[in-house]
This record gives C-alpha cells, sequence and structure tokens, in this order.
C-alpha cells in the first residue's frame, strides 16, 4: 500500500487544470493504485491526481459500502448533469478540519477513458454524482469552497487557517 500525502491549502497545484493523460500506461495504472491507497487511508470518497502532487486528470471514486469498487477515470468529463439538486456536507484533505455543504446536481452522465484505454460513459447518482463532479473540480483547479457564497468561503478559509495554528 502507497498513501501518498496530499499538498496542502494553497499548493499552487491546486489551483492549476491538470493536463489530459494521452493513453493509459503502467505508470498511470500505478498512480491509480496509490491513489486508491491514499484515498482509503484518509478514508474518503475520491481523490484527483493534482491534489497528491500529479498534475494528470486521473480520479479515483468509490462511494460503496463495502469499498474495492473504485472508478478509476482519466479525463473525466460530465456530458449531462440532472436539474435537481443534491447538498452534501465535502471537505478535502488539503485544508483538513473543516467542511461545507455544497449543492451539485443530483445525477451525471460522464464520458472518461478507463482502465482499459477504453473510453467509457457512465452514470452517477446521490454521493457518487457529488463526488466524481467534486473530482472533476479539482482536475481543473477548482475547490469545493469556490461553489460557496464569498462569505461562507472567507469564514471556511479562515477557520482552516485559525486551525493550523
Amino acid at each position: 500500500m502507497t498513501a501518498r500525502p496530499c499538498l496542502p491549502w494553497p499548493h499552487p497545484l491546486l489551483r492549476t487544470p491538470a493536463a489530459d493523460v494521452a493513453a493509459i500506461t503502467d505508470e498511470v495504472r500505478a498512480i491509480w493504485r496509490d491513489m486508491v491507497d491514499t484515498m482509503e487511508a484518509m478514508p474518503g470518497y475520491g481523490l484527483a491526481a493534482v491534489q497528491i502532487g500529479v498534475p494528470l486528470r486521473l480520479a479515483v471514486v468509490d462511494c460503496s459500502t463495502a469499498r474495492g469498487q473504485a472508478v478509476l477515470m482519466a479525463n473525466p468529463e460530465v456530458l449531462h448533469a440532472s436539474v435537481k439538486l443534491r447538498e452534501h456536507e465535502e471537505a478535502s484533505p488539503n485544508l483538513p478540519g473543516v467542511s461545507a455543504v455544497v449543492s451539485r446536481p443530483r445525477a451525471v452522465t460522464v464520458r472518461f477513458l478507463n482502465a482499459a484505454d477504453e473510453v467509457e460513459e457512465r452514470d452517477f447518482v446521490d454521493l457518487w454524482a457529488t463526488s466524481v463532479q467534486h473530482q472533476i473540480d479539482h482536475l481543473a483547479g477548482r475547490m469545493y469552497f469556490d461553489r460557496l457564497s464569498r462569505l461562507k468561503r472567507d469564514m471556511l478559509l479562515r477557520k482552516a487557517k485559525k486551525m493550523a495554528g
């Protein structure tokens, strides 16, 4: 098991859009394995490669109750999002100790390159949809708190800074 450390906010890589993955290689598979190990060690429902300092559009998501059902994605993009929203409390290991309720589409259809190096389209709902969207935000250089009002975002960042000492 190789759990990697997560970059601390405000590391510049967390604000930099990640690069597309050209093909699924052994190197990409090794990064995915480390990402799943890191996600399980947190524990969390997903992880984007930029969170561990890898500037590639790679994400893993596992919202199953049994675990071990991680969906490995390269270059994920939302093709369709439901009009109906779902609220969920979100957090990030890059900014530990704080969280906020974020509204996102309840269901999304996502296209991505899978572990077999094939383009796949998959529907995600509820917590899976929230986690996938959260990871896609990371890959675009956005954090969950960017979806909050300026006042709530400023309060959250002040609280995180205070907790960090």
